[in-house]
């Protein structure tokens, strides 16, 4: 016997499952589940519902939409959420940060000890963060930073464009 003061460890469950749930008789033998359109492949006309129930297949017009059929209705939509800015219209500093150089270092060499093409002429080095150092003091390194602002757009920044100290 348990001592977790529930009673455990002995006896089964006592889960009813003859109880009341969807069995034969939960549905009509007309109720077609994934119904979308009436029989003969029409759609549902004014007033008309697909299995004859309203409401059973979506929303019904006084109804909110749930959160999928939001989603969707505002990915229809062009949203001044995540709008790119033109390059013309630029609003952050043009020089690499800290953080973006750390970053941007880190991916590169990462890219480098990977076998990607190396895109700078070596010379004797080896160390895959050299050879990412030395592709930004030459502007070659082939990233975009994404910087994103408070209400929700970005600037794309090449890193050949950023300035580098």
């Amino acid at each position: 016997m348990s001592d977790d003061g529930y009673g455990g460890g002995g006896g089964g469950d006592d889960y009813d499952y003859e109880g009341p749930g969807f069995n034969e008789d939960a549905f009509d033998e007309n109720y077609d589940l994934l119904a979308t359109e009436l029989p003969d492949g029409e759609g549902a006309a004014d007033g008309e519902h697909a299995n004859g129930y309203p409401g059973a297949n979506g929303a019904e017009g006084g109804q909110e939409p749930t959160n999928g059929e939001q989603a969707q209705a505002e990915a229809a939509r062009p949203a001044a959420q995540g709008e790119r800015q033109p390059n013309k219209v630029r609003v952050t500093t043009p020089y690499l940060t800290k953080y973006e150089r750390a970053r941007v270092l880190g991916t590169r060499a990462l890219q480098i000890s990977m076998n990607a093409p190396v895109l700078v002429p070596l010379d004797g080095e080896t160390d895959a963060l050299q050879i990412a150092i030395k592709e930004l003091s030459q502007r070659k390194i082939p990233l975009i930073i994404r910087r994103y602002l408070p209400d929700g757009s970005f600037e794309d920044w090449s890193v050949s464009e950023l300035i580098s100290d």
